[in-house]
């Protein structure tokens, strides 16, 4: 079984794109190579426990053990060292990938209070797209009653596309909503 996202791609998405930038060769055409999710947890730093809670909780939200990041350069005026565990990230590829943005997309997303679209400025110039989300809960895997804090997250959508014209086109026929 393949998801869902991943077939629509293959049977419509590819040709549509094929058509609107005259793409011949199939192996050109842009498509998704990964998903990055980082959680920054800048209070681990005093708490080391909410580190844990960050790992536990993006578990259920990927499906997949993220791995511990760590400072890179000491700061001091955040009385921080190099070396410490600040944050959690996830990279997903494949078929769990395709399940992640499926369900962002078409449950998560329209989960988000007030919201109108995604912003259309996130792209990074080189195809790929950042996604800034405040509170993890519009996650249905996300109990609250178990978690004591919101959590914010980046989303990191990478893509083949040359440009971000070709992104945003293919994330589009994707099903992502982009705001106006």
């Amino acid at each position: 079984m393949t998801a869902r996202l991943k077939e629509k791609y293959l049977n419509e998405v590819r040709k549509k794109i094929q058509d609107e930038f005259q793409v011949e060769n199939v192996m050109a055409l842009p498509k998704i190579e990964k998903v990055v999710l980082n959680m920054g947890m800048g209070e681990a730093i005093a708490n080391a426990k909410i580190l844990d809670a960050a790992v536990d909780e993006l578990t259920q939200i990927t499906g997949q053990k993220p791995v511990v990041t760590r400072a890179k350069k000491s700061i001091a005026a955040f009385k921080l060292r190099e070396g410490v565990p600040i944050g959690t990230m996830v990279t997903l590829r494949g078929d769990k990938m395709y399940e992640f943005l499926d369900r962002l997309i078409n449950v998560a997303l329209p989960r988000v209070r007030d919201f109108r679209g995604v912003p259309t400025k996130s792209f990074d110039g080189r195809g790929n797209y950042t996604l800034g989300i405040r509170d993890h809960f519009i996650f249905p895997e996300i109990d609250i009653a178990k978690v004591d804090k919101s959590k914010g997250m980046n989303i990191t959508i990478v893509t083949t596309a040359k440009n971000d014209e070709q992104a945003r086109f293919l994330l589009r026929e994707l099903g992502m909503p982009f705001g106006k």
